[in-house]
């Protein structure tokens, strides 16, 4: 298979010169996975991305490190390095967990900051922006997950945080697959503008009812990614 063949998952990367080659590397990388042109459950070649890339495997190898600490990628034995694939029972486990902290975050608005509730009025004007503007798929999803990032930030905790960005780091890239296909970007602003509304209402059963049914959307979505059904 050639480099410029089109079922080549690596014909497309390619380098920016303004950061350190490692760095690079591994934004290209995202840049791909969150874009879909290397999909869930594809094995990450040292070889062929050293190749395709005209970089050492050793940089290669440093980026790959990246991306699993990231959870964007597993090392598994006797695989290697492959891209991650959730299955259903995990994104139901993650949707669980995005639950507790995004309720936990409900439930403070009354006591929440005026940055913080800037940020969650903040991070949903992106979000449409990020709609309008027809970008990528992957500045729309982090977009997407700036929002619920910004409702777990009313509970003021970095704890929480960084508890959140990990489960939404889990699901960046099933979720990348869900806001490429969905074709619906503007009613799934308009979800999101619904809750963000609840919340500033300060209607706290209201919100937190809205916030369960919104999640168990998402975990339909993602699960049918994750099982091939999307």
């Amino acid at each position: 298979m050639t480099s410029d063949s089109p079922a080549d998952p690596y014909a497309g990367l390619s380098l920016d010169e303004a950061a350190s080659t490692v760095d690079r590397v591994a934004e290209e990388l995202r840049r791909s996975l969150f874009d879909g042109e290397i999909q869930p459950g594809t094995p990450l070649r040292e070889v062929a991305l050293a190749g395709a890339l005209g970089v050492a495997r050793s940089t290669v190898r440093e980026a790959f490190g990246a991306l699993v600490a990231e959870g964007l990628a597993d090392r598994l034995p006797r695989r290697g390095i492959v891209v991650r694939r959730m299955d259903a029972a995990q994104v139901h486990d993650v949707t669980a967990c995005r639950l507790v902290a995004e309720g936990a975050g409900v439930r403070a608005w009354a006591t929440a900051t005026p940055q913080a509730r800037a940020e969650l009025r903040d991070a949903l004007t992106a979000y449409a922006d990020a709609r309008r503007s027809e970008g990528p798929v992957s500045a729309f999803t982090a977009a997407h997950l700036r929002v619920h990032r910004a409702v777990v930030g009313l509970a003021g905790s970095e704890r929480l945080l960084a508890f959140a960005d990990g489960l939404y780091a889990e699901i960046r890239l099933a979720l990348a697959q869900v806001d490429r296909s969905r074709g619906n970007a503007a009613e799934q602003v308009h979800s999101h503008e619904t809750l963000v509304d609840l919340v500033e209402s300060g209607d706290t059963a209201a919100a937190l009812a809205e916030l369960t049914a919104h999640l168990a959307d998402a975990e339909t979505s993602l699960a049918e990614v994750v099982l091939g059904r999307g």
